[in-house]
């Protein structure tokens, strides 16, 4: 086992183990006015967004379809802003880790991986690297959702101003921001 699979995989259970420890919860009535236009009344910032509503959106996936956030209220999210395909093996393999751990795709947990790129790029990608098959990509071109989360212009972003770093929200049922993470190491640790 190589040491980029040993930090995929202690990541996983970190955060597997944090989801299992929270799956508690009601399912509340939350009405979260942000979508892929970003209208916010609270800017959420990412130093104190722990304990707060996780903005709603709606993007596209890879397949296709629409991904509401509030749509996903009654199970733990995990969401993994990143640099995307530029990010090339870093956030390629975490990528394809959430893709690819049952634990991120049951009954109570769902992982999406939210780029800045376009959807035609990553249809190439994943045509060229079939491990990233399962992935739950999310396109967030018009940068409106990694704005609304806070997470442009982070001090570990290798492109400060231009991409998201390499950051993890995990939300709860209700949907609360119940942990944070913007790892500023990612790329180095992931070599």
């Amino acid at each position: 086992m190589g040491k980029k699979t040993i930090i995929i995989s202690a990541a996983a259970i970190i955060i597997g183990g944090f989801l299992i420890f929270t799956a508690g919860g009601n399912r509340p009535d939350i009405n979260l006015a942000i979508t892929n236009d970003v209208n916010s009344k609270e800017k959420l910032v990412f130093k104190d967004a722990v304990g707060k509503k996780a903005p709603d959106f709606a993007l596209e996936s890879i397949d296709g379809k629409t991904v509401k956030l509030n749509d996903y209220l009654g199970k733990n999210v995990v969401l993994f802003f990143n640099e995307g395909a530029m990010c090339y093996p870093a956030c390629w393999d975490q990528i394809a880790g959430f893709g690819n751990d049952p634990r991120f795709d049951t009954e109570n947990v769902a992982a999406f991986s939210i780029v800045v790129d376009s959807k035609g790029q990553w249809q190439e990608i994943v045509s060229k690297s079939p491990n990233l098959a399962k992935s739950k990509i999310l396109f967030d071109a018009a940068r409106s959702v990694s704005r609304a989360y806070d997470v442009l212009y982070l001090n570990s972003s290798m492109h400060p101003g231009g991409f998201p770093g390499h950051t993890y929200f995990i939300i709860d049922k209700n949907g609360i921001i119940r942990f944070t993470l913007d790892d500023p190491l990612f790329g180095l640790s992931k070599r």
